[in-house]
């Protein structure tokens, strides 16, 4: 995103380097964002009735202050300077403006600030030209004392931002919003300043912490915080310079895209959300990747997704919401189009994949730490998952674990989620009950895991067996169902009259890393991904080059991603082609220094050779979680052995 960009426990400020808000919509709404709404959707400082100059743009760092001047002349500069400082906590957004004066003697600074609140849901403010009604909603301007609050109702639904000043505004006036006056004294060479607090009390909200006093405080709270998770480093062995400054900048962004959540027991966790601006909230498969990525490096992470997931995991079915039991969720929002029923996606559980990776994760977690105590905890969570595989999942019924477009919500189930996504040599979208490739390698190792747990946490030898068998089998279909000799590659799934597409797909380098490939048809696929027409010279294209699908700036036919590339590294690794995920893993290292060290969620498709760096992708999230773990899932291709 462009701008500023302050983000901490599910609240986010996208804002202009002066720190103001202009209320934009599409691919980079600005505004101060809690719980899938927008609480701020204009915040603007004028001096001395115009918008000020900007000396000097804020940055992203809390607390850190953006330099402002009234306008002037090179014969008559400006009588006073504006420091604007800015720091996010939980739900709100604190500002100090202190003004300096720049003569010897007395002046006076007009400072005024338009504030307002539409309460967009976010769904609203994407460029997708949908519309939703909302008949009955009102929303009221309250003066206060000290400042104004916004109030939105609809129904039984309530939502309210105040927002708070010391000294308090001298005029107030709401017929646009609401326009705060003050006229600040300012002796010769002296300062004056004032104190800014926004709060965003969404409906249903849970209470909020204690406000910080100012923007230092907050910050010293943040620093502190993020310290906590970023203590240590990156513990490894020859890691290249350029790859650890990506994994201490994953990491700092990782700390900032924690979200509280709800264990099974109701303990607060704190779990990796999937990204900034549209995804601040719980997503199953972004989740469980990045804590899988982050798994050796920060092990509570998964821990924390783990809990979080299972205390969400579906006990009923809900054919709205594509829910069965044993079904691990794929997304949750807490916004007001959710609540009233006109997006699906309050408990969303479209998700093909989110149920083996949650298994996955709950044995990696195990083996990384030695600690079992997890997987008794979550042992009935774990064998409510293992039956949704076999049932409603589809592997008794299809023999594959398969999904149907859902005509309410996502079309496509797997990580490749957009409509079309799924698709033929020629573009046509898969139908019917579909079975992506990738779902049957999680599936095939959520298996062999679980039965890994059965023997050793829950003493179940006969369980264990069962599951054993059943991904001996699964493994063993899979060739003769999946493998394309004419192409010597995987198909990217089979349609739901059992018909391969024979699509050349990155989806492949998953089926390295879950292990259901065979040696040799393994070293085989792992090669053939680093050819030209895949390999772009910074990353794994989703869909080869010459494939008529292909798009460079398609969000799923041709497009690049971190994430999906780290797990291809892993899958390189595991079939011992260190050359080649070395050579993927330095691409990206590369692509990451361009970034600021920060790799966005996606990168257009076009090869090195055209341009001298990564070109972005015009609706990157950035920071976003499993491309901020990506570089923390790359230190594998350093290691001095296969995994």
């Amino acid at each position: 995103m462009k701008g500023r960009l302050l983000v901490h426990d599910g609240t986010f400020a996208a804002l202009a380097d002066s720190g103001d808000i202009t209320g934009t919509r599409g691919a980079s709404p600005d505004g101060l964002f809690r719980r899938d709404a927008r609480h701020l959707s204009r915040w603007l400082l004028e001096a001395d009735g115009a918008a000020p100059g900007v000396l000097s743009a804020g940055t992203s760092v809390p607390g850190e202050a953006c330099v402002l001047t009234p306008q002037g002349t090179r014969d008559e500069p400006p009588a006073y300077t504006v420091f604007r400082e800015q720091a996010v906590t939980c739900g709100r957004l604190t500002e100090r403006v202190r003004v300096v004066s720049n003569r010897a003697e007395p002046v006076t600074a007009r400072l005024t600030l338009r504030a307002d609140a539409d309460f967009a849901d976010q769904f609203e403010l994407r460029s997708d030209r949908r519309t939703y009604d909302k008949d009955g909603a009102t929303r009221e301007v309250e003066l206060r004392g000290d400042g104004v609050e916004f109030t939105y109702r609809r129904a039984a639904w309530t939502s309210r931002t105040t927002v708070t000043a010391e000294p308090a505004p001298d005029t107030t006036d709401t017929t646009d919003g609401a326009l705060l006056t003050w006229d600040l004294p300012l002796p010769a060479h002296g300062t004056g300043e004032l104190l800014l607090q926004v709060t965003a009390l969404p409906h249903g909200a849970p209470a909020l912490p204690p406000a910080p006093r100012d923007p230092a405080h907050a910050a010293a709270q943040l620093a502190a915080d993020k310290g906590e998770f970023t203590s240590g480093g990156v513990v490894a062995q020859g890691v290249p310079g350029e790859l650890r400054k990506a994994c201490e900048q994953g990491l700092a962004d990782l700390a900032s895209l924690r979200v509280p959540g709800t264990g099974p027991d109701g303990e607060a966790v704190r779990v990796p959300a999937a990204g900034v601006p549209w995804f601040l909230t719980l997503f199953g498969r972004d989740s469980l990747l990045t804590s899988l990525f982050s798994l050796d490096q920060r092990p509570a992470l998964a821990a924390a997704t783990l809990r979080a997931l299972a205390a969400a995991q579906a006990g009923a079915h809900r054919p709205d919401r594509v829910a069965e039991p044993g079904k691990i969720v794929h997304e949750i929002r807490h916004g007001e189009l959710a609540h009233f029923g006109q997006v699906p996606y309050g408990s969303y559980y479209g998700s093909v994949d989110g149920t083996p990776l949650f298994l996955v994760l709950l044995h990696a977690h195990a083996e990384r730490t030695g600690d079992l105590t997890l997987a008794h905890r979550l042992e009935s969570h774990a064998r409510a998952a293992v039956d949704w595989l076999f049932s409603h999942g589809g592997l008794d019924a299809h023999g594959w674990l398969v999904y149907h477009a859902d005509e309410r919500g996502l079309a496509n189930q797997n990580w490749k989620d957009s409509e079309g996504a799924i698709c033929f040599p020629d573009g046509t979208q898969a139908e019917g009950a579909v079975a992506v490739a990738e779902a049957q390698g999680y599936a095939y190792d959520a298996l062999r895991r679980t039965a890994l747990l059965a023997r050793t946490a829950w003493r179940d030898a006969a369980y264990a067996d069962r599951l054993d068998r059943a991904a001996g089998d699964l493994k063993s279909r899979f060739h003769e169902a999946f493998w394309v000799e004419e192409t010597g590659f995987p198909a990217l799934a089979l349609d739901g009259a059992g018909r391969r597409l024979t699509t050349l797909a990155s989806d492949a380098g998953h089926l390295l890393w879950s292990g259901i490939l065979g040696r040799a048809e393994g070293e085989r696929t792992g090669r053939r991904l680093m050819e030209h027409d895949f390999f772009s010279g910074w990353g794994v294209r989703t869909l080869a080059a010459d494939q008529a699908p292909y798009h460079p700036l398609s969000y799923h036919r041709g497009s690049i991603w971190p994430h999906d590339n780290a797990v291809i590294v892993l899958g390189l690794v595991r079939y011992g082609l260190l050359d080649e995920a070395r050579t993927l893993a330095d691409a990206l290292t590369e692509a990451a220094a361009h970034h600021g060290y920060r790799l966005p969620e996606v990168m257009a498709g076009y090869d090195r050779a055209l341009h001298r760096a990564p070109v972005p992708y015009p609706h990157s999230c950035s920071p976003q979680a499993w491309a901020a773990a990506t570089p923390l899932a790359l230190l594998t291709a350093y290691a001095t052995r296969p995994a």
